[in-house]
């Protein structure tokens, strides 16, 4: 297609889409910048216009004009992701999701609720108080649910709850087309057809756009102990936690922080942590589980080099060590003002952690970059936030080395190149290497729902 045409074909769907939104489609640049950006470092790409859908029925009659002439579509959550997900790098329609916050219905009985994909993780939890009952799935940021689905988000309960895919029942999604699919049930399992619940979540808004959501939910625990320990090395911590799952103790949170995760964040969140490897750890259940728990999760970190934790009961204090941890990327950023965050993931299986962290320490210390490691170690997943400038060419050029030796290292002990973060337009080099053939069925699935790949393009594939 020329350029002329497609022009004329985006020109068409903006005039067709201001007929049906009115005000909620706008072109206003300082909008259409916000949503031309996550939180990572990747350059903002501004899609052409933002549409604000308040209704499955409107985001299917968006997909219909959009579709009809070919005008890409992004959805947008609360722009949280981090490989650039949500960057119109072919510009086109942004299609806003967060007015569709509605929480529909809560199945207490049964341990669900049907929500909007514009709900936020923190707005269900707030709603659930009272139920006794609470959504688990906890990747930090404030993210809405559809976005949480897209990215096959987890974070720091995972070890415990599972990350969205084993907590989303059913979806509704809206497919390239326009047409309107729902899957699954509300039943805890099914052997009926494809598990095309499993196939959207993950697929970063490239198969479909999910706009209803059901999700598991479970008993807020009776007691909740949280505790730091600091260990004499990284080594030493990975140890504790390669144990403690062995040994089949019930952790719900298991996190480590290197010394300059813990320098960064006394300093951002007033705290005064000793600066070196510490494990964050959590554990629910009864007042005597978790006491009992507590103890032994003790004698397994000081015969690894732990020292004594610093237990914290009280909501309060829990909610202070953990805001700690979630802030751990601003407060990284905090630490050289001016720099970017090249933030990264990866995830191995849990006998190889200590080798893949220590390998990624030693890279660093060849490095003129700082670059603060944290990890949902439990799961085998961690992060490394290399502190660069983008515009800087030695800078940009020095992440990317230490980055792509994070991923070789991880995908050469059996690992995967994101855990968490997703492919989106960041990783899309190593997907390749880490599938090989499969790469080929995934491009033919890609074609099959959306043969005009009008669906966030750019991202995944390229």
């Amino acid at each position: 297609m020329s350029e002329a045409a497609r022009k004329e074909g985006r020109e068409a769907a903006l005039a067709a889409l201001s007929a049906l939104l009115g005000a909620r489609l706008t072109t206003a640049a300082a909008i259409r910048e916000a949503h031309g950006r996550d939180e990572s470092w990747h350059a903002v790409a501004m899609p052409d216009a933002v549409a604000f859908a308040e209704t499955t029925e409107e985001v299917a009659a968006i997909m219909r004009i959009c579709a009809a002439h070919g005008l890409p579509v992004i959805p947008f959550g609360a722009g949280t992701s981090l490989e650039g997900h949500v960057s119109a790098v072919h510009g086109g329609l942004s299609l806003d999701l967060s007015r569709m916050d509605r929480i529909i219905e809560v199945n207490t009985a049964d341990l669900d609720v049907r929500v909007e994909a514009g709900v936020t993780r923190k707005a269900l939890n707030d709603y659930l108080r009272d139920t006794g009952l609470f959504f688990p799935i906890d990747p930090g940021a404030n993210a809405t649910l559809g976005g949480m689905a897209a990215t096959r988000a987890s974070g720091t309960n995972a070890v415990r709850y599972g990350t969205m895919r084993e907590n989303v029942l059913a979806l509704t999604a809206v497919m390239a087309d326009g047409s309107i699919i729902r899957t699954g049930t509300r039943a805890r399992k099914s052997s009926a057809g494809y598990d095309l619940t499993r196939l959207l979540i993950g697929s970063e808004g490239t198969l479909g756009i999910i706009t209803e959501l059901t999700l598991r939910l479970y008993g807020i625990p009776e007691a909740v102990r949280s505790g730091v320990v600091p260990f004499a090395s990284i080594e030493g911590a990975v140890d504790a936690v390669i144990e403690t799952i062995q040994s089949g103790l019930p952790v719900a949170r298991i996190e480590i922080l290197d010394p300059l995760s813990i320098r960064a964040c006394n300093a951002y969140s007033k705290l005064t942590l000793a600066e070196v490897p510490t494990l964050f750890v959590e554990f629910h259940g009864t007042e005597a589980s978790v006491a009992e728990q507590a103890d032994r999760f003790g004698a397994i970190a000081a015969a690894h080099g732990g020292q004594q934790a610093e237990w914290a009961s009280k909501p309060e204090d829990r909610t202070r060590l953990w805001e700690a941890r979630h802030n751990a990327y601003y407060a990284a950023l905090a630490f050289q003002p001016g720099k970017k965050g090249m933030v990264t993931d990866v995830c191995v299986p849990i006998s190889r952690l200590a080798e893949a962290i220590s390998g990624t320490l030693a890279d660093l210390e060849t490095s003129f970059l700082k670059a603060p490691i944290v990890g949902h170690v439990g799961d085998g997943n961690f992060h490394m936030l290399l502190l660069m400038d983008p515009s800087d060419p030695s800078d940009l050029a020095e992440a990317t080395r230490i980055h792509d030796l994070m991923v070789a290292r991880a995908l050469s002990l059996g690992g995967t190149c994101t855990g968490e973060h997703g492919i989106g337009e960041g990783k899309i080099k190593f997907l390749e290497a880490e599938h090989g053939p499969g790469v080929g069925v995934m491009r033919a699935i890609k074609h099959a729902l959306d043969p005009k790949g009008i669906l966030n393009p750019g991202k995944i594939f390229g």
